[in-house]
C-alpha cells in the first residue's frame, strides 16, 4: 500500500536521508544540480515538517514534500532562492510570519508513483491539511510553471508585487518560478470547494485510508498526518 506520512524532521533522520537521496536523483534526472531547498541542513531544524510517500511493504520512499515554518532564525528556501533578486522578499515574509507562515517546498515524485498518475495534488493536499497542526495561517510556495494552476485550486494566488509580476528565473535562467501565497491556509476561502472539503476531511481524520482515482489507475492511499503536538503560536514571529 502507498502511505503519505508526516513527521517533524528532527524526529526521523533516517527517513530524511531517504527523502534527500530520492529528491536529488529526481533533480539530476531533469538536469537541475542546485536547488536551495535541497540542502541537507534542514533535517536538523525543529521548524521543518516532512511528508513522504512510502511503500508500506518495502519502506521505500517514493516521493515527498516539506513545510518549512518561518521561525525567525533559519531563512525559508524561497528567501535564499529569491531574496537577493528582490529586496521586498524578506520583509514580505516577515510580515506574513506575524500570524504564522511557512513554505511548501522540495516536492518530488519518483517514476514509480508518477507511473500511477500520482501527481503533486496528493502531497499538496496533505501539506495544506497539516498547516493547522503546525499553527500556520498562511502558506508560501515557489511554483514551477506546471504547478501554478494546481496551486490555484488550493487557493494560492500570485504575489505580483514581488519579482517580475511574481516571477523569477529559478533554479536556472531558462526556468521560471512563480512566488505564490495562500493568504488563509486554515479557512481556504479561495480554494475550489471540492478540494477544500478533501483537506477538511484529512484534518478531521489524519489517519484516513482513501481510494484515489488518477488518470491511469485507482490508488489506495493510507494517510498518517498526525505530528507531535506543539503550541499553535510556536511559529508566530512578531
Amino acid at each position: 500500500m502507498i502511505r503519505i506520512r508526516a513527521f517533524r524532521a528532527i524526529e526521523d533522520p533516517e527517513t530524511c536521508e531517504k527523502f534527500i537521496d530520492g529528491h536529488t536523483r529526481v533533480l539530476h534526472s531533469v538536469g537541475v544540480k542546485k536547488v536551495t531547498s535541497n540542502k541537507a541542513d534542514w533535517m536538523y531544524w525543529a521548524s521543518v515538517f516532512v511528508m513522504v510517500v512510502e511503500d508500506t511493504e518495502t519502506g521505500e520512499v517514493l516521493g515527498g514534500a516539506r513545510i518549512h515554518a518561518h521561525d525567525g532564525i533559519n531563512p525559508l528556501p524561497v528567501e535564499d532562492a529569491t531574496g537577493y533578486m528582490d529586496e521586498k522578499v524578506v520583509p514580505y515574509i516577515a510580515e506574513c510570519g506575524k500570524t504564522g507562515t511557512g513554505e511548501i517546498c522540495g516536492l518530488w515524485n519518483s517514476m514509480k508513483v508518477a507511473g500511477m498518475g500520482f501527481g503533486s495534488v496528493f502531497l499538496s493536499r496533505a501539506s495544506v491539511a497539516l498547516v493547522e497542526q503546525i499553527g500556520l495561517n498562511n502558506l508560501l510556495a515557489l511554483c514551477a510553471p506546471y504547478t501554478v494552476r494546481p496551486a490555484k485550486i488550493f487557493g494560492y494566488s500570485v504575489v505580483e508585487e514581488i519579482g517580475n509580476n511574481g516571477t523569477f528565473y529559478y533554479p536556472k535562467l531558462d526556468l521560471l518560478a512563480t512566488f505564490m501565497v495562500m493568504k488563509d491556509a486554515i479557512g481556504m476561502p479561495d480554494a475550489l470547494s471540492a478540494e477544500k472539503d478533501r483537506v477538511i476531511e484529512l484534518r478531521k481524520n489524519p489517519f484516513a485510508i482513501v481510494k484515489e482515482t488518477t488518470k491511469v489507475a485507482e490508488v489506495e492511499i493510507s494517510y498518517d498526518l498526525k505530528i507531535t503536538d506543539l503550541p499553535k503560536d510556536t511559529f508566530h514571529i512578531k
